[in-house]
């Protein structure tokens, strides 16, 4: 009679969902799923913290399409790996988290590491849950995977007590499920679309804004038939980035808010009508706009905003609808006229991209990162990990394809920048990763900068080092003054000393004609690199101030 145990359950589960890497610290309470995952040939990467576990397989979701997982160990493991999870939820990400747990004869009499823990997820993640035997082990996760997977995607987690990772049961009696889940996808109401084309026909300054699901939804060709079709402008955000390139004619960047206050249609394709669309409000939208939105769940249609045409389909379904019904259409004037606008702003940045000023201008850096990081047939991976250096850096960067850009998402969190490049590196060694980050960010994980270096998977980290928390301190300082602004600075470490201690290349900038020479050595290296630049920290203000707030 062959036996198993549920730590080998655990292990075969994972391989049979395509897994190729799991995430970790390691702990000995989940020892017995280190053993399967060694048994069944899965890449076992062990972080220096858990949040960076986690983070690493939320990065690893959102660069495969798929699940990510991360196995973290009781306590204070779990509770390390809960912001995580947090913010892959935020972000609509599948994660898989294990947690390890005091044994079930021992629970409830004070075991070392012992916690409430299935109850801490019930807010931030679609489902939580115990294992109670081993040999229910596989039902679980497979409804760990369906949970994780469908609909709006996001993080489950599953707790297993040592004893249930430990004890074996007899092979032929476990019920091994398969066919658990279906990959069909949710095409939109017809007579609901019929209604969005005859809104179009009629709209004269017509807009899209489309985001994150038209990533996860492989949707980036429907999008470009659709607006191809319709002569419609096109504006990205969050995973979004990048499923347009830079040089298609309706892609437009730099003149979102004129665009959408304009526009008498727009079409919001899977992105919530959050923080970053104003919620849907004036100034950024017009109270007299119709609005179609597509999205997959349909607790956010109409959240914030009214709508005219609500869709519950996925990104990719609608598109391909919208491109099949959409009226052909010349937009000349219109899209002349925002084509006009968005190379004068394009020209006004690029008198920041070209300054020579000492400190060093956000925006300068930005250029000569995104020239280095795209120069020739290079196909590059940007991860977003800070604050006001990041999101000045988005407005110049270039992205070539889709799956490219790397951030936290709408719960901003900060310390997502090696962790994130680790599994983006993992999974595509040819691809260059350059992690853009805030002198502030690297302080969070920056030690998994090691994890790169023992896993041998090089990457260049740009640090953009304002000694402050400058995104805080700018408004902070505005509001109550310099002398009512603590914690909000930093000092002018030399992170590139850092990375050199952990057996990296580093290299430190202060003029910006070093700055292309440190990016391509570093580069060049081979291995983990940083390049620490130091920036004017009045530089966001001064962008401001022309009509470019970060």
């Amino acid at each position: 009679m062959a036996m198993v145990t549920g730590g080998q359950l655990v292990a075969r589960m994972l391989k049979g969902e395509g897994i190729r890497h799991v995430f970790t610290l390691s702990g000995l309470h989940i020892a017995p799923i280190y053993a399967g995952l060694v048994e069944e040939g899965i890449a076992v990467v062990d972080t220096r913290h858990e949040q960076a576990a986690a983070h690493a397989a939320d990065a690893y979701a959102r660069t495969t399409r798929s699940l990510g997982v991360a196995v973290v160990t009781a306590g204070p493991g779990v509770t390390d790996a809960l912001t995580g999870v947090a913010n892959a939820y935020a972000a609509s990400s599948p994660l898989l988290l294990l947690g390890g747990a005091a044994p079930m004869f021992n629970q409830s009499r004070g075991s070392l590491q012992e916690m409430e823990q299935v109850d801490l997820f019930h807010r931030i993640a679609k489902w939580s849950d115990r294992v109670p035997s081993p040999e229910l082990v596989p039902l679980y996760l497979a409804k760990a995977f369906r949970v994780a997977l469908s609909g709006r995607p996001g993080p489950v987690f599953l707790e297993l007590a040592w004893d249930v990772l430990c004890n074996a049961v007899d092979e032929a009696s476990v019920q091994m499920p398969t066919h658990y889940r279906t990959t069909a996808r949710q095409p939109p109401d017809p007579a609901g679309v019929e209604t969005a084309m005859a809104l179009l026909a009629a709209a004269e300054r017509p807009t899209c804004i489309a985001g994150s699901s038209v990533w996860w939804d492989g949707a980036w060709e429907a999008l470009a038939s659709f607006c191809e079709r319709a002569q419609v402008p096109v504006f990205l955000n969050g995973a979004g980035r990048g499923c347009l390139p830079p040089e298609h004619p309706l892609f437009f960047q730099h003149t979102r808010k004129e665009a959408l206050s304009a526009s008498d249609l727009v079409f919001v394709v899977g992105t919530p009508f959050d923080f970053r669309l104003n919620y849907g409000a004036e100034p950024t939208f017009s109270a007299t706009s119709k609005i179609v939105q597509v999205d997959v769940d349909p607790v956010e249609i109409g959240r914030n905003r009214a709508v005219d045409v609500g869709l519950i389909a996925d990104s990719a379904s609608a598109l391909q609808a919208f491109a099949a019904g959409a009226p052909g259409a010349k937009r000349t004037a219109y899209l002349a006229g925002l084509r006009a606008s968005e190379t004068k702003k394009a020209q006004a940045l690029d008198v920041w991209c070209r300054s020579d000023d000492v400190p060093i201008h956000h925006y300068r850096l930005a250029r000569e990162l995104s020239e280095v990081a795209n120069a020739g047939a290079r196909d590059p991976v940007f991860v977003a990990d800070g604050g006001n250096w990041v999101a000045m850096a988005a407005k110049v960067i270039s992205l070539k394809r889709p799956g490219r850009w790397l951030d936290p998402g709408p719960l901003g969190c900060l310390g997502v920048g090696a962790p994130f490049a680790i599994a983006a590196k993992l999974l595509h060694p040819a691809r260059e990763v350059w992690v853009i980050q805030g002198d502030g960010s690297f302080g969070l994980n920056g030690m998994d900068f090691d994890t790169a270096l023992r896993f041998k998977l090089p990457m260049v980290c740009v640090v953009g080092n304002d000694a402050a928390w400058g995104q805080i301190r700018i408004p902070q300082v505005g509001m109550f003054g310099a002398e009512k602004s603590p914690a909000t600075l930093l000092a002018p470490t030399r992170y590139d000393e850092v990375v050199r201690a952990l057996g990296g290349h580093g290299e430190h900038v202060t003029e910006p004609r070093a700055i292309r020479p440190a990016l391509e050595r570093a580069v060049s290296s081979g291995t983990v690199a940083c390049v620490n630049v130091m920036l004017d920290p009045e530089a966001p203000v001064k962008a401001g101030a022309m009509g470019y707030a970060v």
